[in-house]
């Protein structure tokens, strides 16, 4: 009905223009600092039309960094990269087959196993930061890859997501494929994995952005700056005291900090919004 009504379409482009805008403008504003220099970013008011800097300015930090920090961008970025994608895809290969493990196998105490699973979805990192600290410590992990990512890479949330989703698949199918010779395996990578394949897009979607906005746990568990990701790096390129913060950097840092994530849920928009909503999927 309301979208037969001319003042009722208009009012909604209205509103949906006001939000696009109050959504883009800081967005806007970051990109405009990241291509001015210094003083123009210190005017007041602030030019909100691109400088003459953008090359220079995303060429120096990709380089070099900023401010305190002293490792270049572009590594800092590879480190987020490799760590949100080790996080999500470790993620989603533990929890499914955790899953699988739940509803197609028969063991000793299975649902105990399932709560024990689940009672972790109230222990995040950051109540169990501390002991999780002193295992990296004591197997040497600290300043790693390794360290950086496996005390993230489990999941109860993924694996109860799962659970549920292969609760939905009949009996007869596993029956099916188990008279045709199938085993296991290959009941699970033929058939239930492509089955699952939408739930899988939406959580690389969720998850990748998770492990790319790590801040807590690589800051404890770093101390060189060639492992910091790009999200500790930025905090390091803001200065304190009475040293000046080279903020057009820090945007043009920020700016390409959001371009990984952005890539992603674009790119996957489409399986995201499906995995998510679509009951036939």
């Amino acid at each position: 009905m309301l979208d037969r009504d001319p003042v009722m379409k208009v009012v909604t482009y209205l509103v949906l223009c006001a939000g696009v805008a109050i959504i883009a403008l800081p967005v806007w504003v970051t990109f405009v600092a990241s291509t001015q220099t210094l003083e123009q970013v210190l005017a007041a008011p602030m030019s909100l039309v691109p400088g003459d800097r953008f090359l220079a300015n995303y060429a120096e930090v990709l380089a070099s960094g900023a401010g305190n920090s002293g490792a270049p961008v572009a590594r800092m970025l590879g480190n987020s990269l490799l760590m949100a994608m080790v996080i999500a895809v470790g993620k989603i290969v533990i929890s499914l087959l955790s899953a699988f493990a739940l509803i197609y196998f028969r063991f000793p105490l299975k649902k105990l196993a399932f709560w024990m699973v689940f009672v972790t979805l109230m222990l995040p990192v950051e109540v169990r930061i501390m002991p999780t600290y002193e295992v990296m410590s004591t197997l040497g992990l600290i300043d790693t890859y390794t360290g950086l990512t496996l005390p993230l890479i489990a999941s109860a949330t993924a694996t109860f997501l799962f659970r549920q989703f292969f609760m939905t698949v009949p009996d007869e199918m596993a029956e099916a494929a188990k008279i045709d010779g199938a085993g296991p395996m290959r009941f699970f990578f033929h058939i239930l994995v492509p089955l699952s394949r939408t739930n899988i897009a939406a959580l690389f979607v969720i998850l990748f952005v998770y492990g790319w906005n790590q801040y807590l746990w690589p800051l404890l568990v770093t101390t060189q700056e060639s492992m910091y990701p790009v999200v500790i790096g930025i905090k390091r390129m803001i200065s304190g005291g009475d040293a000046a913060t080279e903020w057009q950097l820090v945007m043009a840092t920020a700016m390409l900090a959001m371009l990984p994530p952005v890539a992603v849920v674009v790119l996957m928009q489409k399986w995201f919004v499906k995995g998510l909503v679509d009951p036939d999927k």
